[in-house]
């Protein structure tokens, strides 16, 4: 997994140090450094956690039942993880949306309301212009 992290966030500092002003040199030296030993430390990890021993854990913790409660936020943890997944590809399928929609300048109100239905107006519930009942107006 460490190998994955990397090849996602890879930074070419020889451009990034270009671009340096001399004065802010030394912050840059001290952000490389940083990032490198993040780098390393993430490199050094293994590819999946170690599994849990919760039955090692209810021997060794004194207080009782402490470690069964950990075992169940554990098991919630992983469904909120499968939940988070999920939202994740809703967002996702509603940025797709987003990119493949005409742009608004070149939108037409027909076009407005089909990407968008709450902003298409209510005739029935509004019939007039200032959309308030005529006994208002």
């Amino acid at each position: 997994m460490a190998g994955r992290r990397v090849a996602l966030k890879a930074i070419d500092w020889v451009a990034f140090a270009e671009r340096i002003p001399p004065n802010q040199r030394a912050m840059f030296n001290a952000l490389k450094t940083r990032s490198d030993a993040i780098s390393a430390k993430l490199t050094s990890l293994p590819e999946t956690p170690a599994a849990i021993d919760w039955s090692y854990y209810r021997s060794a913790v004194a207080k009782a039942g402490m470690v069964d409660e950990f075992e169940k936020k554990n098991k919630n943890a992983a469904a909120y993880i499968e939940g988070s997944k999920a939202r994740i590809t809703q967002y996702e399928q509603e940025l797709d949306k987003f990119k493949n929609m005409i742009p608004f300048d070149q939108m037409t109100i027909e076009d407005l309301n089909d990407t968008f239905p709450e902003t298409k107006l209510d005739k029935v519930k509004h019939p007039f212009w200032p959309h308030k009942p005529i006994a208002e107006l």
